[in-house]
């Protein structure tokens, strides 16, 4: 790498449980470029992570970096939730020798850019027209569960949400969800929702239904052979499972469009559901969105979709959070 400090370059990074997606941008409002994805597995640290990406660039080193990461951010100290990273921010800017360095949770970056989206990027399920005045809901499944959104700030803009939602109690409803709930509690103490909508949960709910069943079946310790399983050779329980993902997804999300009055609409993104294609419109999940009572018919409105983009917008929303800084 240049030694060279760029004096209006910027570092863009997506880091999830899985992998971190890097970008550059040449300056305040120039295209997101140079998108690679390094997985996390590959690196002891996120500074090495960060080091690899630029001295493959050879483009000197950013003055500014924003980093959205499924975490958390709540002091210097970073320790991730679903891998074994850890990191102090001040030691990251300085090593770099930033001057500005922004840490935020990638759903809360992936809120940011929902208001850039195209249409080209997005598939409707279910639903009628947004309310573009009115909150909007996000949230994912992929190695985690992360949840967002965004609320109007009265003035035009945008204030996106800084949470963890998908750590919420699992809302259970029926015997064999409450089967799987149970036996995920046995397994790591508590059920949260995203003990069963991500990858790992995927494989549980699986795991925990051939149980149930006196079912032997080995090899399927991944979410894709899962996936697969249920998708192509239509195998019961891995077709249980990933109904049941969805489900729960579903009443995750319209616990979520009631919570924020999200009748601007709830984007899904993660990693899972945008690879299951037009099977997950025909899944349980837009009748669990919908199915709270008395609040069938406000939910009924609310437009959901698919963040189908093949270049995460994570990045876009990092982008957007450095936006002004010089």
């Amino acid at each position: 790498m240049s030694p060279d400090v760029s004096k209006t370059g910027r570092l863009l990074a997506d880091v999830g449980g899985t992998n971190a997606r890097f970008a550059w941008q040449a300056h305040d409002g120039a295209p997101v470029t140079e998108v690679q994805v390094l997985p996390v597995a590959d690196f002891p640290t996120l500074p090495a992570a960060m080091h690899a990406y630029l001295d493959g660039l050879d483009l000197g080193r950013p003055a500014m970096a924003a980093i959205a990461i499924a975490n958390p951010i709540t002091g210097d100290q970073i320790r991730m939730t679903n891998h074994d990273w850890a990191f102090s921010q001040a030691a990251v800017k300085a090593e770099f020798g930033l001057t500005h360095l922004r840490l935020l949770n990638d759903f809360t970056a992936l809120a940011l850019a929902l208001p850039d989206l195209p249409a080209s990027e997005l598939r409707q399920v279910g639903g009628g027209a947004a309310h573009p005045d009115k909150a909007i809901g996000l949230l994912g499944a992929g190695t985690g569960l992360g949840v967002s959104g965004l609320v109007p700030d009265g003035s035009g803009g945008w204030v996106p949400l800084e949470g963890e939602g998908g750590h919420v109690t699992l809302p259970a409803v029926s015997a064999r969800e409450r089967l799987v709930m149970d036996g995920l509690t046995h397994l790591y103490g508590r059920a949260s929702a995203e003990r069963l909508c991500s990858g790992q949960g995927l494989v549980d709910a699986f795991t925990l239904l051939c149980e149930a069943d006196g079912v032997a079946l080995s090899g399927l310790n991944t979410a894709a052979a899962v996936t697969d399983a249920a998708l192509k050779a239509r195998q019961p329980q891995a077709l249980e499972a990933l109904n049941m993902l969805c489900a729960m997804l579903g009443s995750v999300a319209g616990n979520l469009a009631l919570t924020l009055g999200a009748r601007g609409g709830v984007y899904i993104g993660g990693g899972i559901v945008p690879r299951l294609g037009s099977w997950f419109d025909a899944s349980p999940f837009r009748e669990r969105f919908e199915a709270k009572g008395r609040f069938q018919g406000y939910l009924k409105d609310i437009p959901v979709w698919v963040i189908t983009s093949s270049q995460s917008p994570a990045l876009l929303g990092a982008a957007r959070a450095l936006s002004g800084l010089r």
